[in-house]
């Protein structure tokens, strides 16, 4: 798995801050650092709408299809992802879970039952088979790539709700290492979002 950050909205935090003292008419506390304490307050309080005045933009790769059923629920966010009606999947690679790689017999079998599905991918297109129609046969498995475009009011939705204990697996992987960017580019916006590497899930502190 993937994950290359493509676009950030520029000086995004002072931008934030600029459209939050609107609301407050409190543009002389403006400072250079000034936006951090303001930021910290938006998220305290919840004022998420705020935060729609910047965006990011991800490219993320190497992820399976059943992921990205599940990621483009999101519908505030933008979504192009490869097409499987246009892209040859002759030689689809795809993606394992620990649970099946770890198991010796669970991993033959698995292995076994997609290299069927490549060889009867390519018997269909050898038949004349359009690519639109052999891709019924590709599981969720296939290995997939997109991207994802989203203010920073529904990354941190998208965030929050895929890196909890309860989400799968593969997501919150994904949303970690979104996560490691983002605090790394705009940490005041995901302050209060903590990841615990060991369980791979992500945790709300208190501000």
């Amino acid at each position: 798995m993937k994950v290359k950050l493509l676009s950030i909205t520029p000086n995004a935090e002072k931008i934030i801050e600029n459209a939050g003292r609107t609301s407050y008419q409190s543009y002389e506390k403006q400072t250079a650092n000034s936006y951090k304490g303001f930021i910290k307050m938006l998220v305290k309080r919840g004022h998420g709408s705020v935060l729609e005045h910047a965006y990011a933009s991800f490219r993320i790769s190497g992820v399976s299809r059943a992921l990205t059923h599940q990621l483009v629920r999101h519908r505030m966010a933008s979504f192009t992802q490869k097409s499987q009606r246009y892209v040859n999947e002759s030689n689809f690679n795809y993606i394992e879970p620990d649970d099946i790689k770890n198991d010796k017999n669970a991993h033959e079998l698995y292995t076994n039952f997609m290299e069927n599905i490549r060889t009867h991918y390519k018997q269909l297109r050898d038949l004349g088979i359009k690519k639109e129609d052999a891709r019924f046969i590709l599981p969720n498995a296939t290995e997939s790539e997109l991207v994802l475009t989203a203010n920073f009011r529904e990354l941190r939705h998208m965030i929050q709700l895929r890196g909890e204990k309860a989400a799968q697996w593969e997501i919150r992987r994904l949303v970690i290492k979104m996560l490691k960017i983002l605090k790394e580019k705009v940490p005041s916006v995901f302050q209060d979002m903590e990841i615990d590497e060991e369980n791979e899930v992500i945790t709300i502190k208190k501000l």
